[in-house]
Parts: C-alpha cells; sequence; structure tokens
C-alpha cells in the first residue's frame, strides 16, 4: 500500500485508492456483473476498457487490498480475481452513486434498472448483498433463501432488454 499521500483527509485517502473512473468501472463489473477472469473484465466491459490500464488498475486494486487473485484451477495462464471484504462495503456506495446518477444524468434504463432497484431496496438489500458477495468471494456461508439480490437484479436488466428488443421490432 502507497505511504505518501497528499493528506489525511479520508475523502482524499479514500479517492487515492479509487478515484480514477476505471477502479470504480472494474470493482463495478465484479461486483454486479460477476466477471472475475481478466478477458471477462476486458471484453465485456461497456465503456472498452484497454489491456494496459485494466492490467494497472488490477495491480492497483491487489496492491491496496481492494481485490484478492488466486489461480485458476481449470487453466494454468488464467487467474480468478475476487472482491475483498473492502471493496464488498463498497456496496452502499455503488447504490448512491447509482441512485445520483439516477437523478441527475442521462442514463439508460436498461444500465440503470439495477441502481434503481438498489435505491428501491434500501440497506436491507445492500445488506444482503454483501452477504451474497461474502459468499462469493470470500467463502463466507450467506445462508440465503430465495432469489438472490444478484439474480433479482439480473432478472430486472434481463426484462428490461426483452422489452427494448420487443419495441424495436414492432
Amino acid at each position: 500500500m502507497s505511504t505518501a499521500h497528499r493528506s489525511g483527509c479520508p475523502i482524499n485517502l479514500s479517492l487515492e485508492v479509487f478515484g480514477d473512473r476505471w477502479s470504480l468501472i472494474i470493482l463495478r463489473d465484479m461486483m454486479f456483473g460477476g466477471r472475475r477472469h481478466f478477458r471477462e473484465l476486458l471484453n465485456q466491459s461497456e465503456e472498452g476498457i484497454s489491456s494496459n490500464i485494466l492490467a494497472d488498475r488490477l495491480k492497483m486494486l491487489l496492491d491496496e487490498g481492494m481485490i484478492s487473485k488466486t489461480d485458476d484451477p481449470s487453466h494454468k495462464q488464467k487467474a480468478i480475481y475476487s472482491l475483498t471484504e473492502k471493496s464488498i462495503a463498497l456496496v452502499p456506495i455503488f447504490a448512491h452513486l447509482g441512485a445520483w446518477g439516477r437523478r441527475y444524468l442521462p442514463v439508460s434504463e436498461e444500465l440503470s434498472i439495477r441502481a434503481q432497484l438498489l435505491e428501491e431496496g434500501g440497506p436491507a438489500m445492500w445488506e444482503q448483498f454483501m452477504a451474497e458477495l461474502r459468499e462469493l468471494h470470500l467463502g463466507e456461508p450467506a445462508n440465503l433463501e430465495g432469489p438472490t439480490v444478484a439474480e433479482q437484479l439480473q432478472a430486472a436488466y434481463e426484462k428490461v432488454r426483452a422489452r427494448q428488443a420487443a419495441k424495436t421490432r414492432r
């Protein structure tokens, strides 16, 4: 972890960790998109991150303890990236960023439906989602019943996409 900081202000220190747009996009894609391999993060990004930027940000996120990396047992040259507790704790921040963006920026319906559901679900949904992420990334049992938050978010996204596709076919 870096020891030279501009100041001890908590906002400054936080921005030094994830203040560039790519770091948050990578964490978003891992958190909400289930992307855990380099190629998935590279090829499935809506924003089109370049491979050198992705490699640099993954290294920085690893160094800051935001993600961890293990060898993929299915392939010698692949690695699996996982969120750490430090990143999982950002779920409420992502929910608030999404709510703010929906309120003040020209978002698309399909890419903002997850933010809408998280905003409407509030802290109870965020806690459940964090428990799911802990189970997936940290191996902590979540003991959850019914559809997961991740499944609910994905189903809502797919429903909007299907509705939009049906509209364009008419």
